[in-house]
Order: C-alpha cells, then structure tokens, then sequence
C-alpha cells in the first residue's frame, strides 16, 4: 500500500515545474489526480490546455489515474468545477495542493495597478477560491456523517515570508497565503481537515524569470541536485498523507533540507503608566534600533 492509495487530489498549476513533480510523484504514490493547467505563460497571459492533458497523460502512463484541468484558479465558478470534476470522476476529495502562480516583477515606484492585481489574483484568490469550494464540500460530507482525513497544502515563497525586493505584489500574495493556510487550519479542524503550507527552493520558470537566481541554481554536472524541483514533491506527498499530523505550519525545502518556519511573533517590550510621548518613546526605544538583522537561513 502508497503513502496516498486511492487519495483524491487536486493540483493546481500542475503543468510545468514544481506541480508537474507533485502530479507524477503522487501517481506513483497511489493519489487519483485532477491535473489543473490554463497553460498561461510566466506572467498569466495565454490559455493551452497541452500542458495539463500532457501531465495528466504521463500520470496514467505511470499507472496512476489523472484528468486533466484548464479552468483559471482565480476564477470563482472555474474553481467550483475543479472541485465538481473530482468528485463526478472519482466519487469525492481529499486533497487540494495549491501551486499555481505567476510573475510581474517590478520595483513599487514602478509597478503598475494591472502588475500588482494580476498577480494577488492568481497567487492570493487562487489560493482561496478552490479552497473554499472544497472546504464547503468537506464540510458537508461531515455533516452528511462522511468524515474522513482531508488535507490542504498550500504554496508561499520566502520572497513573502522574508520580503524580496521588487516583488511587492508577489511577496504580499505569499505572505497571505501562509496567513491564510493558518486560517483554514483553525477554522476546519473541526471537519476533519488540516491545512499546511510549504515554501519551495527550487528550479522552476518563476524563479529563473528572477535576476540573479539563473547563474545560482545551474544544475550540477555531476551530483545531487539541490534546486531540482522533484525534490519538494515528497514533502507535498507527506503533507497530503490521512494521518498527516501537522495543521496550521509553513515548511521551508530546499533539496534534502526541510525547516518549520515559525510566524510572526512578539520580540522586546517597552511599557509606560499612561499614554507614551514622542521623546519619551525616542529614548525607550532605541535599544531596539540596535538589533542585528533577521538572518532567513535559506541553505
């Protein structure tokens, strides 16, 4: 028996890169797939189905069982029929991995409204909208008495968790998904759901679209290959796993090393009796202006 035998799962952005590796390693795993794709180029423009029919066909090739998906992630009713097709073609769901994104990088003095929009949209509502049509599905399955172990995994970046230059839009979107991932762990626990999120370092088209990164993540020529995105896969495959026993986390992984990030959490304190002034806080809080930057740790 696979760590997912007979698990329903939807993947979104599953065309190309990271979602193509979470597609074939959980066929292999035993996961039934909806193999979501529009097919849209690195910054959302363009719609082919090719890549979604493609993954979905490699998954059956490997003696999985896939369908594939073009609908747009952002788009409200789209989002309703992934969740429709999983459950007409393989008679429910257990499994939402949210992964699909786009890029239009920019500096904030010259980013423009379409830039930051177009890119909220499909990384933050696209989180959103196939996991509110599942979570509304799984709540009525437990309703009905149907309960059962279901999962959520998200996608955020570090370029959210730890704030990138340029990427305004695309930082704020994954900070929100991983705000959001914790939500949802809250908020659907009670329905047998749990909600995870990872935040991947890996070769993928976003990521070689960023400038620096191409020269950084050359595959090796001989040697295990840190930035290969296959390596996030079994992470995915473990947060989609029934007795998965983490809800309401965000996992850093990068090639064989896989870190907790912890959230926002409260650092020094100053008090008073009454209102602060101005020059009073000037003074109080100086000490803090001393203290060493955040060092993310990406290796």
């Amino acid at each position: 028996m696979t760590s997912l035998d007979g698990r329903v799962v939807i993947i979104t952005g599953a065309g190309r890169g990271l979602g193509r590796e979470h597609a074939l390693f959980m066929a292999n795993e035993g996961a039934r797939l909806v193999v979501n794709d529009r097919g849209s180029d690195n910054d959302g423009s363009g719609d082919d189905a090719t890549p979604a029919d493609e993954v979905a066909a490699e998954a059956r090739a490997l003696g999985g069982q896939a369908v594939a998906n073009a609908d747009d992630v952002a788009d409200w009713d789209g989002a309703k029929r992934m969740v429709d097709q999983a459950v007409e073609v393989f008679g429910g769901l257990d499994v939402v991995v949210n992964n699909a994104g786009i890029l239009r990088d920019r500096y904030l003095v010259n980013m423009t409204e379409d830039e930051f929009d177009a890119v909220v949209n499909v990384h933050l509502k696209g989180h959103f909208a196939p996991t509110r049509h599942a979570a509304a599905y799984w709540r009525d399955e437990h309703k009905a008495g149907r309960a059962a172990p279901r999962n959520l995994v998200h996608t955020s970046s570090t370029s959210g968790l730890f704030a990138n230059p340029g990427q305004t839009n695309y930082g704020a979107a994954k900070s929100g998904i991983a705000t959001m991932s914790q939500i949802a762990a809250k908020e659907l626990g009670r329905y047998g759901v749990v909600s995870n999120c990872i935040a991947p370092g890996a070769r993928t088209r976003l990521t070689l679209a960023t400038p620096g990164l191409e020269d950084i993540m050359t595959p090796p020529d001989a040697g295990f290959d840190n930035w290969d995105p296959a390596n996030v896969a079994p992470l995915v495959a473990y947060l989609s796993t029934p007795d998965c026993p983490f809800s309401g986390e965000t996992f850093y992984i990068k090639g064989g090393v896989v870190k907790r990030v912890t959230s926002w959490e409260m650092a020094d304190r100053i008090e008073t009796v009454g209102a602060w002034t101005v020059d009073e806080l000037r003074e109080a809080m100086q000490p803090m202006t001393l203290q060493p930057p955040v060092d993310a740790d990406m290796n």
